[in-house]
């Protein structure tokens, strides 16, 4: 391996220090047509290997954009297709890091079929071995597919272009009017996990890979936890806006993983550990908090047809690899636009389905207003969630206690429907009276919230549970 190149910077700054061991170094192109003859460049533009992060076995391929532009042709894409078949043999994640000019068009139907290889093996390794790609260079047309089947992606901040078709092919657009396969753009547009300079791209991936199982078959590595089990968190209560903040508070050592954080920021997903185990974390949002303390954004307690998404693909990884699930309700009801009518149903239903689908642990915290459908979306013990807990202020019900009493006593005098709001707020409303219904199962204080969860999963741990034969459902 080049150690000069980029693409070898690259695997020896993710991996353990000395750890990677380079697989096909001596692979060449085949194919002499056109100008290639004229070349015999070792490694056919991509490095493929195998190393540790933090001594854990994973599979590594760096593209090389200083041999034949890091283009794709045949014997570069079975060298990557090798790899899968090492990674899915051991049940080891594997990693992609890439920067192509795209298929070797000197390759045609060659380069063709060998990208169209990559797809079947990274189908048949999805809910098998984590798959994780990042992209620091050109990475479009069928590489942006490859990326896209991944289950994390990261885009480097400045120099990292990627799409299906360039933003000049796009009608009416140009680059300079937006760039489409930005970072910045595809970020928001929730296609990528995250987002930043070279060295924090890598660091991320680590991180990741610390806290994920290598397959469907091993339980994530656990650490020690050095963290109070039994930590008071006082003043929680304060973030049920922002609940990126109110998760990394009841987090081992405060530290919270927040994926997409800027796609859909009305549903914050992330992973955390309790006790020492990892746990996957989706949660409403109504307000960003920024770095200076203050609220930079406010957001609608609603769910919305791109929040629904989000948190549906993060539950379905998390399920496939057998990582708990925790959430934090705090939702209205439906985003109410011409624009989120068009999809909200199925976003919405897809959500459901994969709540209700999901065999690991699952918990619910009940932290602000949980009202009408949209609550029993959100994990409720309806769909299968195993164990529900409410703060003392938490309301659940229908709707709004006044928008009730008004559609139901419509034309009595306001003193008569705040009479009857008052009323149905508590009969109806009040986290106690769903608690004797046996809706929740814990009414606990906020501060106490890290360690009742905790108690939760512990309880948890051995869950089992058998669902009707059937090859996959169609939600």
């Amino acid at each position: 391996m080049s150690t000069t190149s980029k693409a070898g910077q690259r695997i020896l700054s993710l991996l353990d220090e000395n750890s990677f061991i380079e697989i096909g170094a001596l692979v060449t192109a085949r194919n002499t047509d056109f100008t290639l003859k004229q070349s015999a460049d070792a490694s056919d533009g991509v490095i493929t290997g195998y190393g540790l992060i933090d001594g854990k076995l994973v599979y590594v391929y760096s593209q090389d954009a200083s041999v034949l532009n890091g283009t794709v042709g045949e014997m570069h894409a079975r060298k990557i297709a090798n790899l899968y078949d090492l990674a899915l043999k051991m049940g080891a994640p594997i990693i992609g890091l890439l920067d192509s000019a795209g298929l070797r068009l000197e390759e045609a139907t060659d380069a063709l079929d060998a990208m169209a290889s990559i797809y079947a093996r990274q189908s048949a390794a999805s809910g098998v071995i984590p798959q994780i790609a990042a992209v620091f260079g050109n990475c479009g047309g069928g590489l942006a597919i490859l990326e896209s089947m991944a289950d994390f992606t990261f885009m480097e901040e400045k120099n990292a272009k990627l799409f299906v078709n360039a933003p000049n092919a796009l009608d009416g657009n140009y680059t300079a009017k937006c760039d489409t396969a930005s970072a910045a753009y595809l970020s928001e547009a929730g296609v990528v996990s995250g987002v930043g300079e070279e060295g924090y791209v890598l660091s991320s991936i680590r991180e990741l890979v610390s806290v994920l199982p290598s397959n469907n078959d091993s339980y994530s590595d656990e650490e020690d936890c050095t963290d109070d089990l039994n930590r008071s968190v006082a003043g929680i209560e304060g973030c049920v806006g922002d609940t990126a903040i109110l998760i990394s508070q009841i987090a081992d050592d405060n530290n919270f993983i927040e994926l997409k954080s800027e796609h859909a920021q009305s549903m914050v997903t992330g992973f955390i550990r309790l006790n020492g185990k990892t746990v996957g974390v989706v949660a409403n949002r109504s307000e960003v908090i920024g770095e200076d303390g203050k609220v930079a954004k406010k957001l609608d307690s609603v769910l919305c047809p791109c929040g629904c998404a989000k948190a549906t693909d993060f539950i379905n990884f998390c399920d496939a690899f057998s990582i708990p699930i925790l959430t934090f309700t705090n939702v209205t009801g439906f985003k109410a636009t011409v624009d989120a009518e068009k999809k909200m149903a199925k976003a919405a239903a897809k959500l459901t389905n994969a709540f209700a689908n999901a065999t690991v642990p699952k918990v619910n915290v009940v932290i602000g207003k949980a009202y009408g459908s949209a609550y029993t979306v959100m994990n409720s013990k309806a769909i299968g969630c195993d164990i529900t807990i409410a703060w003392p202020n938490a309301e659940i019900g229908t709707m709004d206690a006044k928008l009730a009493a008004k559609i139901m006593y419509d034309g009595e005098a306001s003193d008569v429907i705040d009479a009857k709001a008052a009323e149905y707020a508590a009969l109806q409303n009040n986290v106690v009276s769903a608690a004797k219904r046996g809706y929740v199962d814990e009414i606990v204080e906020p501060a106490d919230t890290r360690k009742y969860v905790i108690g939760a999963f512990e309880m948890l741990f051995t869950k089992f549970e058998d669902r009707p034969s059937k090859k996959h459902g169609t939600v």
